[in-house]
């Protein structure tokens, strides 16, 4: 940020709200009179002004909406006696727009020049509906004491600005809900192209930056064992890059055999960071070469709050953040048997039933829209604790069971071990085991029959009945077989395993180079890079059916018994408590 708006920000308290107000806009380099901005939609410019951004806004407004006719009217004295309700709920409808964009802008503008320096302001008072100037004035004014309480010092200040003006976004998009007239406002779009800033509605803009990570990465060799999780991750950060950012869509996604969401479920300590890690890093590496930028997001424990409705806000914040389609993303949701509640669960708090609420509607709710550019995965110790609607709201089943054989406990000893010793590998070639191809085959090639008990007795019963399953009506009957086991195997579970046959269909690796030389395939038009995909794909096989029922099934089976079992062993002890209570009363009655 340039110092001029500092200081002017700085020297500008306790004046009067025009000056503060003419100070903040000529910061933020909205003001030029002598240029006006100029906004445009689908039908080109619809408005230019002499002035600001959200003033112009308002302008083109009144309008469309006739509020323009109706000021004249009422400074001419001859505004109808029936239509000034409908002055006033214009009006108010035109100040709440006002304001949103002006805290939109602002947010905006700011963006780039935030630190990791955070003001609490608390919730913003002076929200002034009864005309636009009105609305600005007391948004200024209230800005003004935040400023004298809060910006002691450049970061701080800049940091006020932001936080203000994102309170000020929610307070009023809060207060649009219920006000009348607000539709021509936000079912509408502009961009202003000199900052690339598009406003749409009560919707908050989002610069197309990716922010810097602090993560240690790790490299695909430093994950030992979990193939075939190691396998989808790599292949998942190369299908991501993919994404076109004129057509706002991912061939992949087209073709069908795209990852949105998926779940990672293993042992503790069996490597789930350290994928997250590996993952993260080839996508930030890729969007380097490339020159797109990329964001990762995590949504924690932390963001669970006590106060009514701010989980659920978080939750949606984090999901904005991550669907922006101005950006490559990966948002990560660790530990989310903790962070979304079961519903029906008396032990999740109300916080924790929110969060689930918003991640089961944006993942798979009626408004979803896959475009692929982003990914979300959600990581369990105890993916049974998950409430088995959002569960089975991951499309694909990461099993990270962590190292496996003698080459993998190997592998993991020396890499672990580093490089200051002097201790002989003996014999062994290290990392061979990890060797990606031969190990993922041999993992797949292990799903040719179910490995959890329950499953396996539906096959086995199957298979005695109709023989081997080699037509898609026999396969179709292991599948309601398989429901009648578990009634959660739903037609969502059907949608998940043919998603997976997707992917499996399209069993390779974008070529590295097409990666580490974005010309070849990133930078071509979209119809170029789905024929380039689509030249890569291979036919869909009974053994990968196969392979991708049994891959899923066994993961709800897992899910199922374990959960059963917890759920037996509390009744067993509620049981012992109860008997222990009764022995003692009546001990002390007798």
């Amino acid at each position: 940020m340039h110092a001029p708006y500092l200081t002017a920000l700085r020297d500008s308290k306790g004046t009067g709200k025009a000056d503060l107000r003419r100070d903040l806009l000529t910061g933020l380099g909205l003001p030029p009179e002598k240029d006006p901005i100029r906004l445009h939609n689908a039908n080109g410019v619809v408005a230019g002004h002499d002035g600001w951004l959200y003033l112009a806004l308002g302008e083109t407004l009144a309008a469309q909406s006739g509020l323009a006719e109706l000021k004249k009217a009422n400074l001419e004295g001859r505004l109808p006696e029936p239509r000034r309700a409908e002055f006033s709920e214009l009006l108010a409808a035109e100040a709440l727009a006002v304001l949103y964009t002006f805290a939109n802008a602002t947010a905006f503008l700011l963006a780039p020049h935030l630190g990791s320096t955070t003001v609490e302001i608390g919730e913003v008072e002076e929200v002034l509906t009864d005309n636009a100037p009105l609305a600005l004035q007391g948004a200024l004014w209230e800005l003004d004491q935040d400023i004298a309480a809060f910006g002691t010092d450049e970061p701080r200040l800049v940091a006020t600005v932001a936080a203000f003006a994102e309170a000020l976004m929610k307070k009023v998009a809060l207060r649009a809900e219920q006000a009348p007239r607000t539709g021509g406002f936000a079912g509408a779009s502009w961009k202003v192209e000199a900052d690339q800033l598009t406003i749409a509605g009560f919707k908050p803009a989002r610069a197309a930056k990716g922010g810097q990570l602090t993560m240690q990465f790790k490299k695909p060799h430093e994950v030992v064992g979990n193939h075939i999780a190691k396998y989808q991750s790599l292949r998942l950060s190369k299908m991501l890059m993919a994404y076109d950012f004129e057509r706002r869509l991912n061939p992949f996604a087209e073709l069908g055999g795209f990852i949105f969401t998926f779940m990672g479920d293993g042992k503790p300590g069996t490597g789930k960071t350290t994928l997250i890690q590996m993952m993260a890093g080839l996508l930030s590496d890729y969007c380097k070469v490339a020159g797109y930028p990329f964001r990762y997001q995590n949504f924690s424990i932390d963001q669970i709050d006590s106060y009514q409705g701010k989980s659920g806000q978080n939750a949606k914040a984090f999901i904005d953040t991550v669907i922006d389609p101005t950006v490559i993303a990966f948002g990560t949701i660790d530990d989310i048997d903790q962070v979304a509640g079961k519903r029906g669960d008396r032990q999740s708090s109300a916080g924790q039933q929110e969060v689930t609420a918003v991640f089961m509607g944006a993942f798979a709710g009626a408004n979803t829209v896959v475009r692929g550019n982003c990914t979300f995965g959600m990581f369990s110790n105890y993916p049974e604790n998950v409430d088995d609607a959002l569960r089975q709201r991951a499309g694909a089943r990461f099993l990270v069971d962590g190292p496996q054989t003698k080459e993998d406990y190997i592998d993991i000893l020396s890499l672990l071990l580093g490089k200051n010793h002097s201790i002989p590998v003996g014999d062994h070639e290290l990392f061979a085991a990890q060797e990606i191809k031969k190990a993922v085959a041999a993992s797949f090639e292990g799903h040719s029959r179910p490995h959890e008990t329950g499953l396996l007795n539906v096959w086995d019963r199957v298979a005695k009945d109709i023989g081997p399953l080699d037509t898609i009506a026999k396969i179709g009957a292991y599948l309601k077989a398989i429901q009648q086991a578990d009634e959660r195997f739903t037609g969502r579970a059907i949608k998940n395993i043919t998603d997976a046959v997707k992917v499996r269909s399209m069993d390779f690796e974008l070529p590295d180079e097409w990666m580490e030389e974005p010309d070849r395939f990133l930078f071509r038009p979209y119809d170029e890079k789905l024929g380039m995909i689509r030249g890569l794909m291979t036919p869909i096989s009974v053994e990968m059916v196969i392979q991708e029922i049994n891959r899923y099934a066994d993961s709800e089976f897992r899910y199922a018994d374990k959960s059963d079992e917890v759920a037996i062993e509390g009744m067993v002890r509620d049981f012992g408590r109860t008997e222990e209570a009764k022995r003692r009363y009546l001990a002390a009655k007798g």
